[in-house]
């Protein structure tokens, strides 16, 4: 039987400590979909989604804004990952017309309670939140007198574990004066971390975590700076379906991830503020960054996200120009060479900005060598693409088992005849199965796309698009070939049967 061990606790001074250790905790915000997938999401999609954001430097999760599926939870166990248990999005007071408002009265306390005593014997889970933006702190008498009845469940069905809530505007509600913040274990607060850091200077005992936050380098200096400050929680880990602001878009552009799970570009930002790993990433940047809201989903009007970096080296514009490159890396120097002549080496800069250099486009490659102490301890570089040529296969894993929570992951790229992938395809590509697999969905990173996901054939964005492979028999192989009218196609074979001995999406072996 699985079992964790673990010492955690937070401080007023100090922050949040893991086995006598001094933690930040770097958390995402998490919907329940995983895009072509919807909601049905096979346990080892979630797996592919946390191993990236691992990779990302994140270290923990906010189940946004319900109680996940208990083998989400055995996933982040065995992962190791933190976990936020969230409660509700709204109490009395709707935020929709059917939402959960007309049972809180009845239903609220029997499921904070059965969800506690199912969930209390996960070690990942180091907070419970009460609820979400809650619209009825306004009313503080109303309020609190629910805070205190969920606090009192929450208590006795886990004494072990601190509750917080995701406080919305908390200065407007008056939250941190009538004595509503100080009822929680660990005051948490959505955005505005200005206010929850004057809240803590103006009384030091209070434990704070930032439960959502945005993407800005001043959040993660916030946090960086502030030793009181535990945490963050970025809204969100990844893009999902819905809460897309503008039409034609389908899906929220919010995440650290695409909505396939994949690194975007400005992914690497983040990870060369969170990763402990020596890191290098070039990018293009077309324009300034998107300043966001103030209070994300409660902006007025439409808004519109726009793509400002590219992980590329392939402008639309081939003439004679100047491009403008960063460099994210969390190493002590960064050289920049274009065609293989140096154009300078920068430090780190002390407020994390990232590496920039204006430089005269020409095409061919453009490369960074990221160093510790004079040592080359990583590398990147961008190859500018010719026109399509051909598709190739790509698999997160080439043996799965029968079982419904188990999946191959294969991305078809769109390249040149010298295997470079060409970032504006997009081709339509036909994905085929032979042999005792099926295709569960195929996607892209295109939050405009309103392709199915129940098919065969999807159009590649950004150069790319995937499907997702499931075994038909117990043993065997299939083979998946993607094809495109004027590409060469590609083929691959999957081997279907017992997963080697790696850890199976169950958590078995």
């Amino acid at each position: 039987m699985p079992f964790g061990i673990r010492e955690f606790h937070f401080d007023g001074d100090t922050g949040f400590w893991l086995n006598g250790r001094n933690l930040k905790i770097k958390g995402v915000a998490l919907h329940n979909d995983a895009g072509g997938l919807g909601t049905a999401v096979p346990l080892r999609v979630w797996e592919r989604r946390l191993e990236v954001l691992k990779q990302v430097g994140v270290n923990a999760i906010r189940t946004a804004h319900n109680p996940p599926a208990p083998e989400f939870l055995d996933l982040c166990d065995r992962m190791g990952f933190l976990v936020m248990d969230e409660m509700f999005d709204c109490w009395t007071v709707a935020k929709n017309p059917y939402d959960y408002h007309l049972y809180f009265r009845d239903w609220s306390q029997t499921d904070t309670r059965d969800t506690v005593r199912r969930d209390r014997n996960h070690p990942s889970i180091v907070v419970y939140s009460a609820g979400n933006e809650i619209h009825d702190t306004p009313k503080p008498d109303l309020a609190k007198e629910i805070l205190a009845g969920l606090l009192s469940v929450f208590h006795q069905a886990d004494p072990t574990r601190p509750v917080t809530q995701a406080l919305f505007r908390p200065n407007v509600s008056h939250d941190y004066d009538n004595g509503l913040a100080d009822m929680l274990d660990v005051v948490g607060q959505n955005y505005r971390e200005n206010e929850i850091l004057a809240a803590h200077a103006a009384k030091p005992t209070r434990k704070i975590l930032g439960t959502e936050n945005q993407h800005g380098r001043s959040v993660w200096l916030a946090l960086r700076d502030n030793p009181p400050y535990a945490g963050q929680f970025l809204w969100s880990g990844i893009d999902y379906l819905g809460e897309s602001r503008a039409w034609p878009a389908v899906a929220s552009s919010s995440g650290v991830l695409d909505h396939t799970g994949g690194m975007k570009a400005t992914s690497y930002e983040r990870q060369s503020w969170w990763s402990d790993r020596p890191m290098v990433h070039v990018v293009r940047r077309v324009a300034p960054p998107q300043a966001g809201p103030t209070d994300p989903g409660y902006e007025p009007g439409v808004r519109r996200v726009v793509q400002t970096v590219f992980s590329d080296w392939t402008p639309a514009n081939t003439s004679a120009h100047e491009e403008n490159v960063e460099v994210y890396s969390n190493c002590d120097e960064v050289e920049l060479m274009l065609n293989g002549r140096s154009l300078g080496s920068k430090p780190r800069a002390a407020d994390d900005a990232p590496r920039t250099w204006r430089v005269a486009f020409e095409p061919g490659t453009i490369a960074a060598i990221a160093r510790n102490k004079g040592q080359v301890v990583a590398n990147h570089e961008l190859r500018t693409a010719g026109k399509p040529a051909k598709i190739l296969l790509a698999a997160d894993r080439r043996r799965i088992e029968l079982d419904w929570n188990d999946v191959a992951t294969v991305t078809a790229n769109v390249v040149d005849e010298h295997g470079v992938l060409v970032p504006r395809a997009d081709n339509l590509i036909a994905f085929q199965i032979a042999g005792p697999g099926v295709i569960a969905a195929v996607d892209s990173a295109d939050n405009t796309s309103h392709e199915p996901f129940q098919s065969s054939e999807r159009h590649a964005f950004q150069g790319w698009c995937l499907a997702v492979l499931k075994a038909a028999a117990a043993k065997g192989k299939f083979t998946v070939t993607a094809a495109s009218a004027g590409l060469a196609g590609a083929s691959m074979t999957i081997d279907v049967g017992q997963a080697l001995g790696l850890p199976s999406p169950r958590g078995g072996r």
